[in-house]
Formats: C-alpha cells, structure tokens, sequence
C-alpha cells in the first residue's frame, strides 16, 4: 500500500477527529467503541490506532482543537495597547471566546466533555473541566491584579476575588447556555454579563471638586 503523504495522513487525522464527536454527541464517550468511530468515518480499526494510541488519547486530541487559552485570546486581538487596559483585555478575550463557542464545532466538543462524558479509563472529564477553568482563572487573576497595580480595579476588590467572581458567572452562563443554546446567544447576551460585571469591578472615576 502507498505511503500516505503528510497532507492525506492529517486529513484522515481530522476525520476520524470528526466522526469521533458525532458518534460522542450522539452516544457518549464511554458506550463507544474506536472501532464505531472508525466505521463511520469509512476507515479500518488500524487507521484509528495508527494515529491515537487509545480512546483518551483520541478525546484529548479532539479536546485541543477546541481550547480557547485566555491569554493567546488575547493575543490574537493584537492591541499592543490592551497593556494599560487589563479590564479590556478582559472583555475583548472573553467576546472573542463566546464568538467561537457559538461555532458548530467549540458547542459540540464542549457539550461531549460536559454532558456525555463519563469517568472512564485514563479520560476524567471533571480533572479536564477543574484544569480549563483553573487555567482561565489564573489568567483572569493576573489581567485584575494589572488592573489593581494601574489603579483601575475598585480598592475594596482584591484581585483574587474579582477573578472568582468572573469566573463563577462565566462557568454558570457557560453551563445554561449548553443547556439552552437555541433559546440565546452567549456571544449577545453573555457580553451584557460580562460588561456589567466589569463595570462593578472598575474602580469609579474621581469626582472633580
């Protein structure tokens, strides 16, 4: 049999990465099968395990296509200012985050680890979902703790707690949404969330004498 080029292996990659999300949505993760999956991608059991050495390393794959790093949304907004904006750094990473939730793929991988994942072998949803939000909230700790140090943060806000909150209300929005997600937008209604709990955050202008 031809070698497969780089191209049609990272193809095929994707595809099996593919089927593996409809057969999870559909099932869960725990009653399918890598041979299932291989069968409805139109490949053989050996395609799977020639690119994953098991289920979790396949789930775990598919988990990193989606993963939203706070601090790399951040980057990509490429505002060099956002330095001296730590709260709007904050409320730009997070729209660009729901904006890519809305997409078909992000609701779909985040609904697996979230409703049809079971703790099962080497995949532990709940360790994934404590290691994201930690993730997420170290960075939101460290953007309000900026924001304290520029003298922008309420005095009686410690950073740590304004990170809390926010993600507190993020994980809660998040977990409705999942559940609702035809009846709102989290990109729409979520911002308005956001944007107020920001503003709570923010210390208030000085008042001219």
């Amino acid at each position: 049999m031809a070698r497969k080029t780089k191209a049609e292996a990272a193809a095929t990659r994707e595809a099996l990465l593919d089927a593996a999300e409809e057969i999870f949505l559909l099932k869960g993760v725990a009653r399918t099968s890598l041979e299932e999956i291989a069968r409805h991608a139109g490949m053989t059991r050996g395609a799977v395990y020639w690119h994953f050495r098991n289920k979790a390393d396949l789930f775990q794959a598919m988990l990193q296509r989606v993963r939203m790093p706070f601090r790399e949304l951040v980057e990509e907004i490429g505002d060099p200012g956002l330095a001296e904006r730590p709260l709007e750094a904050i409320r730009l990473a997070i729209r660009k985050g729901f904006e890519r939730l809305e997409q078909p793929r992000y609701r779909r991988v985040h609904a697996i680890l979230i409703h049809h994942c079971e703790v099962f072998g080497d995949i532990d949803p709940l360790a994934m979902q404590n290691e994201m939000a930690e993730e997420a909230c170290g960075a939101l700790r460290d953007y309000f703790a900026c924001a304290a140090r520029l003298g922008q943060l309420r005095e009686d806000l410690s950073p740590e707690l304004a990170a809390r909150l926010m993600q507190s209300m993020l994980g809660g929005l998040f977990h409705d949404w999942l559940r609702n997600h035809e009846q709102f937008s989290i990109a729409e209604e979520g911002m308005v969330l956001v944007e107020t709990q920001l503003r709570l955050c923010a210390r208030p202008p000085a008042v001219e004498e």
